[in-house]
């Protein structure tokens, strides 16, 4: 599988990455490949062979990761990112789909793009307002189940929320360091309308 044959969505957390990509596949039969299903195997991977962080992370439990300062939290997010890249790379080479791959997650930061030679028109990020951001993980039913066993899980969201926002921010910075495409959805924008500037980014026909 030839790299143009790829198109990545990176960006972060409660952008809408998922939605345009599933929207993308089913329209022109690309194979919808999402890094978070197979976050926690990758981690595993990268603790096995002594990835610091990674190997950190498994151990902590909900109280550890969630109580911690956001900017702390964020940092070791991206040092995440930087450990398991070669396992996410390594499992894209492996899938033989002839009308070519859509992927997305949080683990496609700009500068690991620009390093690993993905074309301009082959990446593109989509970031949240923090605005948009708190209030869709709200309605999320699966946050009550990670910040399970934290004592104040108030204090926890916040500090999640907080971090995602902080990761956000850290992409933009690097989307402008390395001139890739960005999107910010502050909640304005149509859902039809983000997938349409997409395919315009990715030349899709």
């Amino acid at each position: 599988m030839q790299k143009l044959d790829i198109y990545y969505i990176g960006g972060s957390p409660c952008a809408g990455k998922s939605s345009v990509a599933e929207i993308l596949s089913q329209k022109y039969g690309l194979y919808y490949f999402k890094v978070d299903d197979f976050l926690d195997g990758y981690m595993r991977a990268g603790a096995r062979k002594g990835h610091p962080i990674c190997g950190k992370a498994v151990r902590m439990n909900a109280e550890q990761t969630w109580m911690r300062e956001p900017l702390l939290q964020c940092r070791e997010e991206l040092a995440i990112y930087r450990e398991i890249f070669e396992f996410v790379t390594a499992d894209l080479k492996r899938i033989a789909w002839k009308g070519g791959i859509i992927t997305e997650g949080t683990a496609y930061l700009p500068k690991l793009m620009k390093r690993s030679g993905v074309p301009g028109n082959r990446y593109l990020s989509i970031t949240p307002t923090i605005e948009f951001q708190v209030a869709h993980y709200r309605k999320r039913d699966f946050v009550p189940l990670v910040l399970e066993g934290c004592s104040d899980r108030e204090a926890a969201f916040r500090n999640w929320m907080d971090r995602d926002a902080l990761f956000a921010r850290e992409v933009q910075r690097q989307c402008r360091n390395e001139d890739s495409y960005s999107v910010i959805n502050d909640g304005t924008m149509e859902l039809e309308k983000m997938v349409r500037l997409v395919v315009l980014h990715f030349g899709l026909k």
